[in-house]
């Protein structure tokens, strides 16, 4: 079976050749990902509710159990203090040249993620007589790294600013679609001019449609 693995990189956009991987001993049996908007509360005094206003998708975070296994009856016997000491310096330690940790790529199966460490909590639950530790399970929080260009890229899919082709969907209307642009419905009839349409309703599904740049007023 194929084990999940861990890469390290220097740079933010994953163009400098990688660490050699981490792989771990055995892979979870599931793992959590959480997803998170985050809004501001506009709540005036006195009143008894207030309105969510949008402030930012948060960077996604995936949770993962690793365990670690020294006692070698699944797998060669290792040092379970070294172990996690490997795991804990590829993926969490200080580089001095980049003053960071370093930028993760998790790969198993369909999962490519790429990523930083969070957060790790470490619970050992059995000992060798002398206190040295033969179990351990690391429960590790990896939060979504989006390469600063491909960000503004995404950000930018839906900019006023741009050129776009869309195509035309069972449900789509003339102004939903002038509105999903440009947040206003009013530039409907620039748009069937300029796609030479006879009329803005109904329109043919599974044609084209071209939303020039316009500049919008939002003030």
């Amino acid at each position: 079976m194929e084990k999940m693995k861990i890469e390290a990189y220097k740079k933010a956009d994953y163009s400098d050749t990688a660490s050699a991987p981490f792989e771990v001993m055995f892979n979870p049996n599931g793992y959590t990902r959480k997803y998170e908007l985050e809004y501001h509360k506009a709540q005036g005094a006195g009143s008894s509710a207030s309105p969510q206003i949008y402030g930012k998708i948060k960077p996604q975070d995936y949770s993962f159990d690793f365990l670690f296994d020294g006692t070698g009856t699944a797998t060669d016997q290792i040092d379970v203090n070294d172990r996690i000491d490997a795991f804990l310096k590829l993926t969490g330690k200080h580089e001095g040249d980049i003053h960071r940790p370093k930028y993760l790529k998790i790969s198993w199966g369909p999962l490519m993620l790429k990523c930083v460490l969070k957060t790790a909590e470490i619970t050992y639950s059995l000992f060798e007589s002398d206190g040295r530790p033969l179990r351990a399970r690391v429960k590790a929080t990896f939060s979504e790294n989006v390469e600063e260009t491909l960000r503004v890229a995404k950000e930018r899919e839906n900019s006023p600013d741009l050129t776009h082709i869309r195509t035309v969907n069972e449900e789509d209307n003339l102004p939903l679609m002038t509105y999903q642009i440009y947040e206003d419905p009013g530039y409907y009839m620039q748009v069937a001019q300029i796609n030479k349409l006879k009329t803005f309703r109904p329109i043919s599904v599974g044609s084209s449609l071209r939303f020039p740049p316009v500049i919008v007023d939002k003030s």
